[in-house]
């Protein structure tokens, strides 16, 4: 069954960003739904993984004014000598103090829109969408998750000539997501793992359901971008590149392989939410390795991009 959101007129989301130049061709407007149904031990973007809405804490831009400790209706602030401290197990989450916070010192990490409120964002770059062969691309997280609202907005783009593109996990019953697959112009799918083991390892599930979904996707004849973050010491071997060469080169439709260096910047990120990031030490890979990894994925023929 499929992980929904309890939101259907809103969706929960972390951004929606403008003028956005790496989610697809042209320029573009990504927006960024919360919740995943895969927690990928390496992601650069933590705050979108959990499908509740967290606050997130930068205590090196608090100039303690100490209207946080007025405001929580918890104690979740207090004053500790001069400054101000926070105890993330009392909070409620009730977002008083991020609404008063104006050094930004504190954030809700999401915040719910509507379709009209998201649409209204997404109408102001028009203009760049037709001019650049761009339009939407719907993000997370995993937009599936919010099924729902991925499909309206999805509908409502359309209405006005705007194409919409996904980036999705594919770790999803294929006819549950088919009706919104199907509208797109474009879909970016990730192959992390080939081994089913080390996926779980990874990401908490295995790959079974999304390789098998991989023929499902490339029957509807929509462009495919398959994906692969490389991150040291868990995708980036040979071995693993080549298995999902393997793979993914019998798809008809697929454009390009794209393999994604290791992203370092999610670690300010993990400290906001108080969690840990068992990459904080890792750096993204040099010229040379990645060099050896596209001539691997290159050899079956396929299109190879790095990011």
């Amino acid at each position: 069954m499929m992980a929904q959101s309890k939101l259907e007129k809103t969706g929960l989301l972390t951004a929606v960003q403008r003028f956005s130049l790496n989610d697809g061709p042209g320029i573009r407007t990504t927006v960024f739904f919360k919740g995943c149904n895969l927690k990928c031990a390496w992601c650069h973007n933590p705050e979108t993984i959990s499908f509740d809405n967290e606050l997130m804490v930068y205590p090196e831009r608090c100039i303690g004014c100490g209207h946080c400790v007025e405001v929580c209706p918890v104690g979740a602030h207090f004053r500790a000598g001069a400054g101000v401290r926070f105890d993330r197990n009392r909070c409620v989450v009730c977002g008083k103090c991020a609404e008063i916070c104006f050094p930004g010192a504190m954030s809700m990490a999401a915040r719910e829109w509507t379709v009209d409120q998201t649409m209204a964002e997404i109408r102001q770059d028009i203009d760049y969408y037709r001019d650049s062969g761009g339009g939407v691309t719907l993000s997370g997280g995993e937009a599936f998750c919010q099924f729902k609202f991925a499909d309206a907005l999805t509908d409502a783009c359309r209405a006005e000539g705007i194409p919409v593109a996904v980036e999705t996990n594919l770790n999803w019953e294929f006819e549950a997501i088919r009706p919104v697959l199907a509208k797109m112009s474009l879909v970016m799918f990730d192959v992390k793992l080939a081994d089913a083991e080390e996926h779980r390892h990874w990401t908490g599930v295995d790959n079974g359901r999304i390789l098998a979904n991989l023929g499902k996707l490339d029957s509807l004849g929509i462009p495919l971008i398959a994906r692969t973050p490389l991150i040291p010491g868990a995708t980036d071997t040979r071995e693993n590149i080549s298995a999902i060469v393997r793979q993914i080169a019998p798809l008809r439709n697929l454009v390009r392989y794209e393999l994604l260096n290791f992203n370092p910047l999610g670690a300010s990120k993990y400290r906001a939410l108080h969690q840990d990031d068992c990459f904080t030490q890792v750096h993204p890979l040099d010229k040379d390795r990645l060099a050896t990894l596209v001539a691997i994925a290159s050899t079956s023929g396929i299109a190879v991009m790095v990011g």
